[in-house]
Order: C-alpha cells, then sequence, then structure tokens
C-alpha cells in the first residue's frame, strides 16, 4: 500500500503565505515526480507545480514567482510554499506522485486525499 498525506492548508488573507507539505508511505521502491494539483469550486483540476526526482521543475504560468515546489527525496516529501496568495487561488490541494512500487514493474499515480486552501480578500 502507498499513502500520500497532505498537511499546511488552512485559511490566510490576500497577500499571506502557506506552505503544503505532502509525505509518500508505504512499499515504494521509486518516486519519479511530485506534484501538487488544485481543483476550485466548478473547474476542472490543475497542474499547479511538480518536481522530478532529479529535481528539475515546472509550475503553472499563474503561480511563476509566488509559488516555490521543493522536496527532501530521503523523506519522500514535496513542499509547495506559496506566498502572494490571492482569492483566486482559492482550492483543494492535492498532492500526486508517479511511482513504482516495492515488487512491481508499473509507474501509476497516487493521489492524497486533498487539503483545502481558502484565500480571504
Amino acid at each position: 500500500q502507498v499513502q500520500l498525506v497532505e498537511s499546511g492548508g488552512g485559511l490566510v488573507q490576500s497577500g499571506g503565505s502557506l506552505t503544503l507539505s505532502c509525505a509518500a508511505s508505504g512499499s515504494i521502491s521509486r518516486i519519479y515526480n511530485m506534484g501538487w494539483y488544485r481543483q476550485a469550486p466548478g473547474k476542472q483540476r490543475e497542474l499547479v507545480a511538480i518536481i522530478t526526482n532529479d529535481a528539475r521543475t515546472n509550475s503553472a504560468d499563474s503561480v511563476k514567482g509566488r509559488f516555490t515546489i521543493s522536496a527532501d527525496n530521503a523523506k519522500n516529501t514535496v513542499f509547495l510554499q506559496m506566498n502572494s496568495l490571492k482569492p483566486e487561488d482559492t482550492a483543494v490541494y492535492y498532492c500526486k506522485s508517479s511511482l513504482q512500487r516495492a515488487g512491481y514493474v508499473s509507474v501509476l499515480d497516487y493521489w492524497g486525499q486533498g487539503t483545502q486552501v481558502t484565500v480571504s480578500s
């Protein structure tokens, strides 16, 4: 079994900051990437930022310069530092990892349960 557990969401005023964390645990052989997605009410889930196991990153244009993704590979943990938050950043934020389970060949995507981020104006 593999679990992704997010933490760090909450309510913050516009212009404020939050840091999200996501830890992957279980019988993991190799993690290829970890990333953050978000879904606002009535909208499709969208990529926020992603980091590979060799530290290459990519992020949505809407968060460039404000959000930073980083990882602690030894702890199978990914972080999302969110600065200068705006009301339009309000969404449920989901952690996703593409990984290989111990004893398996396939690389599959696993999702966390989501954490709410609400930015008040």
